[in-house]
């Protein structure tokens, strides 16, 4: 009799706590999100295995540590947009290192933007969006972006691709995968053609009369008798008139 009387005081407990268990699992706390000063978007790319050329790049131009910077500072989060190593080996051999130092730096800041979008805020963006990339005389490198339902491209007036897959949605910063490296007009347009040199300047009638006149001028004999024969004549008739007067005077 006791031990029937335990039993159901244990089977009654039991069922007691079985449902207070789905109340107590309810309560509980969930995980607290990342606070953007323990963000890390090398962490973020790593994870995902195939953005090895895109994370050595933000290290060597410093914008890795400049993001992690301004998102401790930032109201408006960050959105980046990380090219595959597919896409960087896609490009002309010797793209990156056709580029300066600067021009590096302003193709990767063309991937970032310094506000957060979530795919459905991209398809009603006022386009371009200005990115963090700017030129040496502070013109604005923007970004185009179209599409409907859950797809959207991303077009620089160059390339256009699709944003594929996304690696972080969370605010404050949102990372997507693209295939193809965002090229920025500015940097990998056509160049315009280069101005042939001006002609050269012709002698003005000025300069010309200059010269006429500095040359020496001749005289009036050598003018009459360029030879010089007027001036023998003349010396030889007054030798013969000299030696008929000597003549008269002996007669």
């Amino acid at each position: 009799m006791a031990s029937t009387s335990l039993s159901l005081i244990l089977l009654a407990l039991s069922t007691f706590l079985l449902a207070l268990s789905p109340y107590a699992q309810a309560q509980k706390p969930s995980a607290p999100a990342p606070s953007p000063s323990h963000l890390n978007l090398t962490g973020i790319l790593d994870k995902n295995g195939q953005f090895k050329t895109f994370i050595r790049l933000l290290a060597t131009t410093q914008i890795g540590d400049q993001i992690k910077n301004q998102l401790k500072s930032s109201t408006e989060g960050m959105t980046v947009f990380a090219p595959t190593d597919n896409a960087f080996s896609n490009l002309k051999p010797g793209t990156l290192n056709a580029l300066s130092d600067q021009e590096q730096v302003q193709l990767i800041l063309y991937h970032v933007l310094s506000k957060f979008y979530s795919l459905e805020t991209l398809l009603t963006v006022s386009n371009p969006v200005r990115t963090q990339a700017t030129g040496q005389d502070g013109g604005i490198f923007g970004l185009n972006f179209t599409g409907e339902g859950n797809q959207v491209n991303v077009s620089t007036g160059i390339i256009e691709t699709q944003v594929n897959n996304v690696l972080r949605g969370e605010s404050p910063l949102a990372v997507y995968q693209v295939d193809k490296v965002l090229l920025p007009l500015e940097l990998f347009g056509a160049k315009p053609p280069a101005l042939p040199p001006p002609p050269a300047k012709a002698p003005s009638s000025a300069t010309n009369a200059t010269v006429i006149a500095e040359e020496p001028s001749a005289s009036a004999s050598e003018k009459s008798d360029p030879s010089g024969s007027g001036g023998r004549n003349v010396g030889y008739g007054f030798a013969v008139g000299l030696g008929l007067m000597c003549m008269g005077a002996l007669w």
